[in-house]
């Protein structure tokens, strides 16, 4: 190394911090501004979404990738209204009775409004055929029909009683009634002999009176036989006569209701069945109201019987103009695909068609569905559930215990409902693509992807967009407006958030805190407006909630239980920057990293890699700067020494590359035995031609270096290198700037390893000679 130039020169104030002039904003508060959608620089995912949307063909669901607080659900939800406006509502949907096998009632499907219709016509039909069947049954036609059957009946019978009777007189018997029914007895001189009689008359007399009583006894036996069947008889006709009745009572009513549905063959189907059932059991609607008062278990069951008659609309669009936009916050399976209820009666549990509950699936159909994918993952059997309605586009409903065979209680198979709708699927990117890579299904089914974007390009167009934006989140949560000065304030927080001065945050949920926590402190003020002094409270106040550890572990520096240093020079000791990032809060903490040498044959060992401390990245940035030094020091020959690295005091794992230039400055220190300056910090990776690449964090590793040479006091020689490609993510403190701008700290780009090495030593890198 030999003395020379070739040091860059620090940053000016003006490349520390980009602002924003509030000039340059075509307004005095946002409250003069329209409200902006919250789609503002999403093309490409809103392009995505409208592709998935208007493609009907079979997996062309959706999975909007974007991290938490980016608003995707609200994105998803905006999007999917505009697209509604022009959808006409869905079908209804009802269950009705299946007559033919109760445990497997039918879905009808019927235009938005139609379902509601059909409740009401079948309602209104029953409350009628309760009023005109028994009015039917209680009238003088039918009483007489029944009357004359009755009399028919009962004088065939009384014929054949004296039919019989006047033949067992002729015949010297008498057709007598017992305790136990009808027999035939021996008569003579008008008297019925007794069995002492009957002994003494002659054998000859005895066995023709034996065999006239058997021959009429037979008789009366085949007439009592034939009882039952003219019962029959006399049954059916009675039946056939209700049935007719009924069919005066009640034919026309049900005819009024199926011409209204004359279109909808499955309607007309379940109508001619009804009319069938209520021929067959007009007796359920002859209930008076004095027996149901004085007997409520008769009501009950009166009830329950013509609750079959009932619509269940599951799904009613009556008042909906357009397709249905649902949102699922607790994707069970249960509140996906619908549960059959149950009550207990007389100890058991029962259910029929009447309690069947849609779910979110029946819901949205037609429409569009949006759930949480980290949700639906965590229920159980709800993933599995939702692939196979989609797979098999029919939503079939299935309780959870019938799923895992543990239920036993009897149930009711409701017949599935055709699957017409869209999923959307909101999560973020990681579970994308460990779905994509370990679910074979998940890129049959969701083959649409819209990725939110993070930032927007922080243009001048941009920058007033922003600032509509920001009038709408203040507006949508009734804070008050911003003056044009807090709105500036407000976008260069944005681009602080990302650490990147060419960027704004499109984390709109972070914005919309702070625009809450600002209108509070507006509030405490009494303004009127959100002034920039708010949004700056906000912010201080959010930093200090979160800043604990940052304060101690800055105390612990100055304490010197931390050992770093911001004066003096050593030899193999560099002060290295490193970031902490505790939940949404980040802070940067110089740490010391030191070198040694020794006779060896070119090992470089990295301690922290040995004692299993260190990170696979931070590991190959060890490897590369090997490779960079041997390379540029020692092509021709192996290096003749032994080195070793290490983070000093670091109790807990280092990962990553950002400090590998710090490490090679720190080996060549020790290597030349050049002394590097401790009022200089240094963060950027190095490749394998010595070119400084950037890193992340950048603002606030500047910031933990500043804050400790704040608190010792600034010299004016202090100060931090950083990659020259890192200088546009610089939106730093305004106290590091007014530091910079007052020459008492500096920043100092480089590109190149050598010129970290010319600044931290004083002394120009050489080139490699013979």
């Amino acid at each position: 190394m030999a003395d020379g130039d070739g040091a860059p020169e620090p940053l000016g104030p003006e490349s520390l911090y980009r602002r924003c002039d509030p000039a340059d904003l075509p307004f005095t508060t946002t409250a003069e501004l329209e409200d902006l959608d919250v789609t503002v620089g999403q093309t490409r995912a809103l392009a995505a979404l409208d592709f998935g949307v208007r493609i009907h063909n079979y997996g062309y669901n959706l999975f909007v990738l974007g991290r938490a607080g980016s608003h995707r659900r609200q994105i998803v939800k905006d999007f999917l209204k505009k697209q509604a406006r022009d959808t006409a509502a869905p079908s209804d949907w009802c269950y009705l009775n299946n007559f033919a096998d109760e445990r497997k009632p039918i879905a009808v499907r019927l235009p938005a409004g139609r379902g509601a219709n059909l409740r009401q016509d079948m309602t209104r039909l029953v409350e009628e055929l309760r009023g005109a069947i028994p009015s039917a049954f209680e009238s003088e036609h039918y009483q007489n029909s029944i009357a004359e059957i009755n009399q028919d009946y009962e004088e065939r019978h009384r014929a054949f009683m004296d039919s019989l009777q006047q033949e067992a007189k002729q015949r010297s018997m008498n057709l007598v009634q017992t305790p136990h029914g009808f027999a035939i007895a021996p008569v003579r001189d008008g008297q019925i002999l007794s069995d002492e009689e009957f002994e003494k008359l002659p054998e000859e007399e005895k066995r023709r009176t034996t065999d006239t009583v058997q021959e009429m006894s037979e008789k009366l036996r085949q007439h009592f036989e034939e009882l039952p069947k003219w019962q029959k008889e006399r049954r059916d006709r009675i039946k056939n006569l209700n049935r007719e009745v009924t069919e005066m009572a009640a034919g026309a009513l049900i005819d009024l209701v199926k011409e209204r549905y004359i279109d909808f063959p499955k309607v007309t189907a379940y109508l001619d069945a009804v009319r069938e059932d209520v021929l067959d059991n007009a007796q359920d609607f002859l209930q008076q109201q004095e027996q149901q008062s004085r007997n409520p278990l008769a009501a009950l069951m009166q009830r329950r019987s013509l609750s079959r008659y009932e619509v269940n609309l599951i799904v009613d669009h009556s008042q909906n103009g357009t397709a249905p936009i649902v949102y699922e916050n607790n994707p069970s399976v249960q509140n996906l695909l619908g549960r059959i209820e149950h009550v207990a009666e007389f100890g058991a549990l029962v259910t029929n068609f009447t309690m069947i509950r849609p779910g979110a699936l029946h819901r949205a159909n037609g429409g569009y569905l949006i759930l949480d994918a980290e949700r639906v993952l965590l229920e159980p059997l709800a993933w599995s559930s939702l692939k196979r309605v989609l797979s098999a586009q029919e939503i079939r409903i299935e309780s959870l215990g019938q799923m895992l065979s543990l239920a036993s209680t009897v149930s009711v198979e409701p017949e599935p409902v055709p699957a017409d709708l869209k999923i959307i699927l909101v999560g973020e990117r990681h579970i994308y693509y460990l779905l994509s890579e370990f679910d074979p299904e998940f890129r049959e089914l969701f083959k649409v992807a819209a990725d939110l974007e993070n930032r927007l390009d922080r243009t001048a167009e941009n920058t007033a967009l922003y600032g509509r934006l920001l009038g709408t989140l203040a507006r949508r949560d009734k804070l008050r407006p911003l003056d044009k000065n807090a709105a500036a304030r407000v976008i260069e927080h944005s681009a602080r958030l990302l650490g990147d001065s060419e960027k704004l945050s499109t984390r709109l949920s972070e914005i919309g805190d702070l625009l809450s926590e600002a209108n509070f402190f507006a509030g405490e003020g009494s303004a009127d407006v959100i002034e920039a002094q708010h949004v700056q409270q906000a912010i201080d106040a959010q930093t200090h909630r979160l800043d604990r550890l940052r304060s101690e572990i800055q105390e612990e520096i100055q304490r010197r239980s931390i050992l770093i240093d911001t004066d003096a020079t050593e030899v193999g000791q560099i002060n290295g920057l490193s970031v902490l990032q505790l939940g949404s809060f980040a802070f940067g903490q110089p740490v010391r990293i030191t070198a040694s040498i020794r006779l060896g044959e070119g090992k470089i060992m990295d301690i922290e890699r040995e004692t299993e401390l260190g990170g696979p990245i931070h590991s190959k940035g060890v490897m590369i700067l090997t490779s960079y030094l041997t390379s540029t020091y020692a092509s021709n020959l192996p290096l003749s020494f032994a080195a070793s690295l290490v983070f000093e005091q670091s109790y807990e794992g280092v990962e990553g590359d950002s400090a590998s230039v710090a490490e090679t400055c720190a080996l060549l220190s020790a290597i030349a035995a050049v002394p590097i300056k401790q009022s200089l910090a240094v963060t950027g990776s190095v490749n394998q031609h010595g070119r400084v690449q950037v890193i992340g964090g950048v603002n606030e590793k500047i910031e933990g270096f500043f804050d400790v040479c704040k608190a010792r006091g600034l010299t004016g020689s202090q100060g931090v290198l950083i990659p020259r490609d890192n200088v546009k993510h610089l939106m730093l403190r305004q106290d590091v700037v007014d530091a910079v701008r007052d020459g008492r700290f500096h920043v100092y780009p480089i590109t190149h390893i050598d010129e970290a090495v010319t600044l931290l030593t004083g002394v120009r890198a050489g080139a490699r000679d013979e």
